[in-house]
């Protein structure tokens, strides 16, 4: 069964933080609130809690997973970003924004987009996600936490926890989010495409 941490969403208790931060470290699957709607995520390099995740989600290798960052000095690690894509999301960030990058080789290759070897980018406007985000020390491993058979994200934290309770490690309660997911901008091709309108408006993105 999982864990329930209601955690303030201005200022995080740093003791909660860290304790949510040690059930990534140890292998857990968490639900925590963004700038956008609820999310799943776990640590980068652990294969068998994507593959957990994965399956509440029940989508396939082809998903574009998304790394979350604390701010964009973290970015050309894991993407390969070029001048223009970084001055696009500057202007972006930090806000309800997904980038879709080609990787590069700091991200393990079951992260990938297996086809366009590609990865999302994100670097949310959030208090709680940040806080997890500097104690962690890496990006967090992340996908909008839309169940199977549904189109729109989960907003309510205690109705999480009653539907996926035996399935994750930790819920976090911030607060209600909004039920949009991210707008996705695909930048791996070079000209920004959107693959996804969702919460931050694209008027001055093409």
């Amino acid at each position: 069964m999982s864990q329930f941490f209601e955690i303030h969403p201005d200022n995080p208790q740093r003791r909660l933080i860290h304790q949510a931060v040690e059930i990534i470290r140890q292998g857990g699957v968490i639900v925590y609130p963004t700038d956008s709607s609820y999310a799943l995520g776990c640590q980068i390099d652990d294969k068998a809690a994507l593959e957990r995740l994965a399956r509440i989600r029940q989508v396939s290798k082809r998903h574009d997973f998304t790394l979350l960052c604390r701010d964009l000095s973290e970015i050309s690690t894991y993407a390969k970003v070029d001048n223009k894509a970084y001055r696009l999301m500057k202007s972006l960030t930090p806000g309800p924004y997904t980038f879709i990058f080609k990787a590069t080789r700091e991200v393990p290759k079951r992260l990938w987009n297996p086809k366009r070897k590609s990865i999302g980018i994100r670097v949310p406007d959030n208090a709680i996600v940040q806080a997890l985000l500097a104690d962690l020390n890496e990006p967090l491993m992340s996908s909008t936490l839309i169940l199977p058979d549904e189109d729109r994200p989960l907003n309510d934290a205690s109705a999480i926890r009653e539907i996926l309770e035996h399935h994750v490690d930790l819920v976090i309660d911030g607060g209600p989010c909004s039920v949009e997911p991210t707008t996705v901008l695909d930048l791996s091709e070079g000209d920004v495409q959107i693959r996804r309108q969702g919460l931050g408006p694209t008027d001055a993105v093409t």
